[in-house]
């Protein structure tokens, strides 16, 4: 889509927010305990109170909105929720903060959007009317904080995420209770985010930062963000069914000794796609692996398979590898590798492994030219969409964008 094209969509989905809300020359809050009769409400400040998000309804963000410690969001089914455009301390998202708790459960036949104010989408639809797939940037994203622990430089015990300014205090994570609980997702699709807040410092689609053991996250889709597709820092929360299509950065990444496991997910790489997978290790003495398993990855001529860093550990095994560059074309894009002494001492001693890896390669690449430092010895060469390893697709029917714009067949 051209500029000139978006320009006019964020225009005219401002003002078709805005005359839709006002009445006289005041902007509706919502109540939180009465959420009122208009089909679009604006939420101006932090959730103070259990609230609950209704289906049928879209809910707009003003800004940075956080879910105070104590406090319940509940998000019904098909509800959509558009955040406003903004950049630095202006940027819009959604912060569940420690102590918070999120219930935004949607179904297959009627999940929960979060998008920008400029997609013209309306409750009931799975496509976006109006904006490409491609297109990040627009709002911040969603962000999860929890008690749970992480691996923190100088071994202290909370942290700021990264893409909240450091004044706000919701921003916290960290602790020592790895079976926290901060509520619920299921099939939730995220897209067009990560606002850039400062210099090199975007907003991820899915944020999870110390969130524990108890919380729930499965079928969820992050679609054009501008950084990571979804990051965790420490933690303990599994996640189940994702898939990260057009990240800007890292499709995956992973910091601070994550301790959970991601079961059956799907890379799409779009244009500006770094890294596949971004495995870094830990930042304190508190070590923690995590588990990848069941995946199926597509790539381009721009992206890496993975990069694993700095110390990085856990368990990835039945993944499957596509489309990719030759490495030795693209200076070294399209591979798996292994930076750094500590990473590789790590996969040495068997704190990093690697196992039923497949991958389809461009004629005449090897599997040594592609997965690096030994990590060919735990893949095997496949004919496209021979694969015997990978995500079950199947699960992301009917609720996805990904799916609907069959961009999850194998071709």
């Amino acid at each position: 889509m051209k500029k000139t094209t978006l320009l006019v969509n964020l225009l005219l989905g401002s003002l078709l927010i805005f005359s839709s809300c006002i009445e006289g020359n005041e902007r509706p809050t919502i109540d939180p305990g009465n959420p009122g009769s208009d089909n679009v409400l604006v939420v101006e400040s932090n959730i103070t109170t259990n609230t609950t998000w209704e289906t049928g309804k879209t809910y707009v963000l003003s800004g940075r909105i956080s879910v105070t410690a104590g406090n319940t969001l509940t998000i019904q089914e098909g509800v959509i929720v558009k955040g406003e455009v903004g950049t630095g301390p202006n940027a819009s998202a959604l912060i569940v903060a420690r102590g918070a708790t999120i219930n935004a459960v949607g179904t297959a036949t009627n999940p929960i959007i979060f998008t920008t104010i400029a997609d013209e989408i309306a409750p009931g639809q799975i496509a976006s009317p109006n904006l490409d797939p491609d297109l990040t940037g627009l709002w911040g994203g969603l962000l999860i904080l929890g008690n749970a622990r992480g691996s923190f430089a100088g071994d202290i015990t909370e942290v700021q995420i990264e893409g909240i300014p450091p004044s706000d205090t919701n921003g916290l994570y960290g602790g020592n209770d790895d079976t926290d609980n901060s509520g619920v997702l299921k099939y939730v699709s995220i897209r067009h985010g990560g606002a850039n807040i400062g210099e090199g410092n975007e907003i991820n689609g899915l944020t999870l930062g110390g969130v524990g053991s108890e919380t729930v996250i499965e079928n969820v889709e992050v679609i054009g963000n501008q950084d990571d597709g979804i990051e965790w820092f420490g933690g303990t929360v599994s996640v189940k069914n994702a898939i990260v299509w057009n990240a800007g950065d890292d499709a995956l990444d992973t910091d601070q000794a994550w301790a959970g496991t991601l079961d059956n997910f799907v890379v799409i790489t779009g244009g500006e796609t770094d890294h596949a997978l971004e495995i870094d290790g830990p930042e304190g003495s508190y070590n923690a692996g995590h588990t990848f398993i069941n995946g199926t990855v597509k790539g381009n001529d721009v992206a890496e398979f993975g990069d694993f860093r700095d110390g990085a550990r856990g368990t990835f095994e039945n993944i499957y590898f596509y489309n990719f560059s030759n490495p030795e074309d693209t200076n070294g894009r399209g591979d798996l590798s292994l930076s750094g002494d500590k990473t590789i001492a790590n996969f040495s001693e068997g704190q990093l492994t690697f196992s039923n890896l497949q991958a389809t390669l461009v004629e005449g690449v090897t599997l040594s030219q592609v997965f690096k430092g030994g990590t060919d010895a735990f893949a095997t060469e496949v004919e496209l969409g021979a694969n015997t390893v990978g995500a079950d697709l199947s699960v992301f029917s009917n609720w996805s964008w990904a799916n609907e714009a069959g961009v999850l067949t194998i071709q």
